[in-house]
């Protein structure tokens, strides 16, 4: 037996419709992304810092995002993650716990790497490590009970995201009330006083890093080094905030439904066409419809940031979940119907080769935007930053094709094989 039928799964084995679906993911996730290579990291949070008044292409443009992408692509992904964890668990090779967390052990070290040598804080590597460890516990659940706890962990992302709105909601008011009692000259009480702070806090931190935009521009795009060490700061708010209280949670409950959908035959294709047709179509209608409200009250508040950021809106993984989905039924769909071939050969490809893709998305994000580079971080608008997106896609839509033709893996691919097995897997065809 040869070290590549022992270390790694062979090709003829290889299940077409998960590679396909990683390599749309993986590009599609790109379209967020490049908002976060490109532009002040307070674009995330508050657009509107970019897009008030909103008009022109750029309004466009980021309507047309949060239409079809913002949160959707990384749902499928976390959705391909977990079935993913069921298809390595169940295997002959990945039935003890052992192999399972030194992969997620190597996962989160590549995580790490990528957040603080290829500078992208939006690295969701270590998350899914985290969340991988969490999934091995419930590996052996059934569809229905994990059908059950994703329902669960939905609920408590919607009320968490809820909370998160009506308590600033709250603190706002009273911050309103209290400015009105200092010029009626009239006391207020202790609680309301205490609300208001908390608004005054929030809103200076909003504030600090709008006034700081053009200070990180500066850091970010002078040098390697001196995006490096601006680098630091946000890294260190990724890993013991939001990462633990708020990213970690919107993955766990993606990678639950995608270890149902996997053991349901959907993710595999095992169901009949007209299955995947009803699937896009109920998907992309309850998405788009919730998506298409959102929208409308990011524009009708003014852009205010309590309603352009994702988790203060209460709809937003019911939204974002319908629209994985919808993409979901529309991939399985176009391979049910043996559409367009030639392209889901080079998304196969990439989806291959999804984790070397992934690093080099952020390695482009360097290379074009930060000082290692080019510098053009904030020398670009909004629209004109998704101009490298198709440029991307289709270097790493003929690189992998190519790359595969020569090798068995991606070059990372083949590194955590090797790191995860202990076993030099073949490389060169």
């Amino acid at each position: 037996m040869t070290s590549l039928e022992t270390v790694a799964t062979k090709e003829s084995e290889r299940i077409e419709s998960l590679d396909v679906l990683r390599g749309f993911a993986l590009l599609g996730i790109l379209v967020v992304n490049i908002l976060g290579f490109g532009l002040a990291s307070a674009a995330f949070i508050d657009p509107g810092i970019y897009l008030t008044p909103f008009e022109g292409p750029d309004s466009v443009v980021w309507a047309l995002v949060e239409l079809t992408s913002e949160g959707a692509m990384r749902t499928l992904f976390s959705i391909l993650f977990g079935a993913g964890v069921v298809l390595f668990v169940s295997g002959s090779r990945g039935k003890g716990g052992g192999l399972h967390y030194r992969r997620n052990f190597w996962l989160l070290v590549f995580g790490l790497i990528d957040m603080y040598v290829l500078l992208w804080l939006g690295d969701i590597l270590i998350t899914y490590a985290l969340g991988g460890a969490v999934l091995w516990l419930i590996r052996n659940w059934k569809p229905r009970r994990l059908i059950i706890l994703a329902s669960l962990l939905l609920l408590l992302g919607t009320l968490q995201n809820l909370a998160f709105k009506i308590t600033l909601d709250v603190a706002r008011d009273a911050a309103v009330l209290m400015e009105q009692a200092e010029i009626a000259e009239v006391e207020i009480d202790a609680g309301t006083q205490g609300w208001a702070q908390g608004w005054i806090e929030f809103e200076k931190s909003n504030l600090a890093e709008i006034e700081g935009i053009q200070d990180e521009m500066e850091v970010r795009s002078h040098s390697y080094r001196s995006a490096f060490k601006y680098n630091i700061e946000g890294a260190s708010e990724m890993l013991f905030f939001n990462i633990p209280f708020i990213f970690f949670l919107d993955a766990l409950m993606m990678m639950v439904v995608g270890m149902a959908l996997y053991k349901l035959g959907i993710l595999e294709g095992k169901r009949e066409s007209h299955f995947y047709f009803k699937m896009m179509w109920t998907g992309f209608c309850i998405g788009l419809l919730i998506n298409t409200y959102e929208v409308w009250a990011c524009v009708n508040s003014g852009m205010d940031v309590l309603e352009t950021n994702p988790f203060f809106r209460s709809t937003y993984h019911l939204g974002r979940l319908a629209m994985g989905l919808g993409y979901l039924g529309l991939i399985l769909w176009s391979i049910k119907s043996n559409w367009l071939q030639s392209l889901r050969a080079r998304l196969a490809c990439v989806g291959r080769m999804a984790l070397t893709n992934y690093l080099m998305q952020s390695l482009f994000g360097l290379l074009i935007f930060t000082g290692a580079g080019l510098g053009l971080i904030g020398k670009l608008s909004w629209s004109q930053i998704y101009l490298f997106v198709p440029l991307i896609w289709l270097f790493q839509l003929i690189i992998s094709p190519w790359w595969l033709k020569h090798f068995y893996f991606g070059p990372v691919e083949w590194l955590w094989r090797y790191l995860t097995y202990l076993k030099q897997p073949k490389m060169r065809r």
